[in-house]
């Protein structure tokens, strides 16, 4: 049974508009019951911090580029040192962009409906043709980890945490399944936007968004959050590992902790990919029961620093001095 926890005493002033107080507290972090990198649930505390109440924007992005020139790492030339063995082609601007299939296909092979797109950035979100210029409340995409530091360090700002973010999602339900409880659809009502029908060939758009929706489209949790699951992933400043990494001691609870080591990060599978892997959370538009049931506090995947995507996002938080 999920139990709301009341609010500690928040901060006066908060420290930039559209930043919500999160207080401190002690949580189950993780879960048991979905997928093995949840695992395993265990006690952790965080102190209090506040939170952007919603994603980065368009708007608030180009306001950050136009003020700084900043180019972001999808619209840059890649360094071919970095890629070896990549297509000569594929060594220009640009980033990965999902295609929706035309019939099911196997789930074990992403390229199946993720494409290299050159010319795809958070200007052009599917590439050359597309833009923004409708879409200003909508999370900006195709965000590398160095440009959200970049955009954090403008802003005064920092990532969160993995464990600040995750307790933030839960919004004071402890345990619960969803960023809003334990029933997906509360008297049939749709709390986040993800994918209806079967991923990814399928899309019955019961919630009107085949796509990214404007941030504030669903109710906020119980810190007065929004699109903290579903719409699109967020990073954190945690390196992933396929487990937490911090595991809780007989004599004492983690307290603010803040992930293992970046040696951690590397996929063994992949040892051609040299490149570390930081902790995203929150499932998106792109999360379906068949297949990423990510839309929940718990859930968390590995995203390579260098690459941005089409339904990769961020938020920023301020810890208290």
């Amino acid at each position: 049974m999920a139990t709301p926890r009341q609010p500690e005493t928040t901060s006066p002033t908060p420290p930039a508009p559209g930043m919500a107080w999160i207080p401190g507290g002690t949580f189950q972090m993780g879960s048991d019951n979905f997928y093995l990198e949840e695992r395993p649930v265990r006690t952790t505390s965080v102190d209090g911090f506040w939170m952007d109440r919603e994603p980065v924007t368009n708007r608030q992005f180009t306001r950050f580029v136009r003020e700084t020139g900043y180019k972001t790492v999808a619209e840059r030339q890649p360094n071919a040192a970095d890629y070896p063995g990549a297509l000569p082609e594929l060594l220009v601007p640009g980033s990965m962009v999902f295609r929706r299939t035309s019939h099911a296909v196997p789930l074990d092979d992403y390229s199946q409906w993720w494409e290299w797109t050159p010319g795809a950035s958070w200007q052009r979100p599917e590439g050359p043709g597309s833009g923004v210029s409708k879409r200003k409340r909508h999370p900006v995409v195709h965000v590398a980890y160095e440009d959200v530091q970049a955009y954090c360090a403008w802003a005064g700002k920092i990532l969160p945490s993995e464990a600040e973010w995750e307790f933030a999602a839960r919004g004071g339900l402890d345990g619960a399944t969803f960023a809003w409880g334990d029933d997906e659809t509360p008297d049939g009502q749709r709390m986040a936007n993800t994918w209806q029908g079967e991923f990814p060939w399928q899309n019955t758009v019961e919630d009107g968004y085949p796509g990214a929706s404007p941030v504030g489209s669903y109710p906020a949790n119980g810190y007065g959050l929004f699109d903290m699951t579903g719409n699109v992933w967020e990073w954190t400043d945690d390196w992933y590992a396929a487990s937490h990494g911090t595991e809780a001691s007989p004599c004492c609870v983690p307290h603010n902790p803040r992930g293992p080591v970046q040696d951690t990060s590397y996929d063994p599978t992949q040892p051609e990919i040299a490149i570390p892997r930081k902790v995203v959370k929150g499932g998106s538009h792109l999360c379906a029961p068949n297949y990423c049931f990510r839309y929940r506090p718990s859930a968390r995947q590995p995203e390579m620093l260098d690459t941005g995507m089409s339904h990769l996002g961020f938020r920023c938080i301020v810890r208290p001095e």
